[in-house]
């Protein structure tokens, strides 16, 4: 029986409940029931909204605690005791036999896994009846109990928009509460990590070598320095990227809004923000088949004989020209938000328009190009398949940028794709460079709101 059963259940009962409830309000407007207080779509909305939110929070509930039920259901069945007692095997044999009795799967290769298919099967019936039942109860009596509330003057109008507004309360808090579970579940983990390796020799430690196939009570805690990992991102992201972006994200900025036609406009602007769609893997084919050849070749003809195909020139360079539209979006719309009396003013009293730009526009609108900077480094420093595709995996202190070198991103992925258990200071390493990664973007990101917030606060 599929889950979402219970789903399209509740949204029919909700779809009945608004139809009747504004069958209803019409009712009573036409049998001299007087004038209704609220138009009879909003007695059908406050009819569906009890008939379909208590269901569906139910069938959410349901989805997530039937697995657990189904299972224990059928380890209790005879057909379960000759199971393994734990390990991998008794998983794939479970995995299995439950694929087969949803109908996933046309027929158990496992021995083990034929003996349980009915025992899911059923377990999987009566639970999913269980479900369906219930979702329906809490329909009808939630949709009947406030159909019986309707009369001419119920505030049918007020109860619909008090509900709308939790509704929009709750979506707001969802950033706020996924936040909270991100920082959580990697503070967990790299708690765990730092009783194994000394915060002192992660945070300062200068060699990057670790190994997920040694033993775990044979690690060497000077190998898991990762301050090559933040020079390399900090490198990469923050300097090489921004050396980039910044002036042609704002050169950019400034000469749609200050010396651009409307036409040239309204074509430039479109085409230069679509580098912020395009995705990342095909900036990291640009940029491991095309800039890092070009970058290598460059280095050899002006004598740099350490330079290579991977290089963190050429991961900077790609990575720079995909957040141009951060910076300059960010930028046009600071400068067009400076009042048109500076800008006037400033020509009246005989400056140009290059002088206008630089001495008045762009110390006006600095508050929001910095906190379009900000909010670009954090993108960038976040870059993964760029880095993967064309910086390297050497973790490396150098200030060459023709060298191959290694990011905080990079070794999160390597370090969580291999085949180490997720005990090994190798894997919970991958969390540790996560949470500090994490802290520092929302760093930048708290910054760049504040800076924004003041922005705001000063031309609004």
């Amino acid at each position: 029986m599929s889950p979402a059963i219970p789903f399209l259940l509740a949204i029919g009962l909700g779809l009945i409940g608004w139809l009747a409830a504004r069958s209803r309000a019409w009712a009573l407007r036409g049998t001299g029931g007087g004038r209704l207080h609220s138009l009879p779509g909003y007695h059908g909305w406050y009819v569906a909204i009890w008939a379909a939110v208590p269901a569906i929070l139910f069938a959410i509930l349901w989805d997530a605690l039937s697995p657990a039920l189904i299972l224990d259901r059928v380890l209790a069945s005879p057909a379960a005791a000759s199971l393994p007692a734990f390990g991998f095997e008794r998983d794939a044999i479970l995995a299995e036999a439950r694929s087969v009795a949803a109908g996933q799967a046309s027929a158990a290769f496992h021995a083990g896994s034929s003996a349980l298919v009915e025992p899911f099967r059923a377990a999987l019936t009566y639970y999913g009846t269980i479900g369906i039942v219930v979702t329906l109860l809490l329909g009808f009596i939630g949709g009947g109990l406030a159909f019986t509330r309707l009369r001419s003057q119920f505030p049918a109008r007020t109860r619909v928009e008090r509900a709308v507004m939790a509704i929009l309360l709750l979506a707001s808090l969802a950033a706020i509460v996924t936040t909270f579970g991100i920082l959580i579940s990697l503070m967990f983990e790299t708690v765990r990590f730092f009783r194994i390796i000394s915060p002192a020799d992660f945070l300062f430690g200068t060699h990057w070598s670790p190994d997920p196939m040694a033993a775990p009570d044979a690690v060497n805690p000077k190998d898991y320095g990762a301050v090559p990992l933040f020079w390399g991102t900090t490198y990469i992201g923050a300097i090489i990227a921004m050396a980039v972006a910044i002036p042609l994200g704002l050169m950019s900025a400034v000469y749609l809004t200050q010396y651009a036609s409307p036409a040239i406009r309204k074509v430039m602007k479109p085409l230069l923000e679509i580098l912020a769609g395009v995705p990342t893997v095909v900036y990291g084919y640009f940029a491991a088949l095309t800039v890092a050849p070009a970058i290598r070749d460059f280095g050899h003809i002006i004598g740099v004989s350490s330079a290579s195909s991977e290089s963190a020139l050429a991961a900077g360079v790609v990575m720079g020209i995909m957040i141009i539209p951060f910076v300059s979006s960010m930028a046009d719309d600071s400068i067009s938000a400076v009042p048109q009396a500076m800008r006037d003013g400033s020509l009246a009293m005989g400056a140009t328009t290059s002088e206008t730009i630089r001495k008045v526009l762009i110390p006006a609108a600095l508050p929001g190009i910095v906190a379009g900077v900000m909010l670009a480094v954090s993108r960038a420093i976040g870059e993964t398949m760029i880095v993967v595709m064309a910086a390297g995996a050497t973790a490396r202190l150098s200030a060459n940028p023709f060298e191959s070198m290694t990011t905080v991103t990079f070794q999160i992925v390597a370090m969580l794709t291999g085949e180490g258990s997720f005990d090994h200071p190798a894997t919970l390493s991958a969390f540790a460079l996560g949470m500090i990664l994490f802290l520092i973007t929302l760093t930048l990101n708290f910054i760049a709101l504040r800076v924004v917030k003041r922005f705001r606060e000063a031309y609004e």
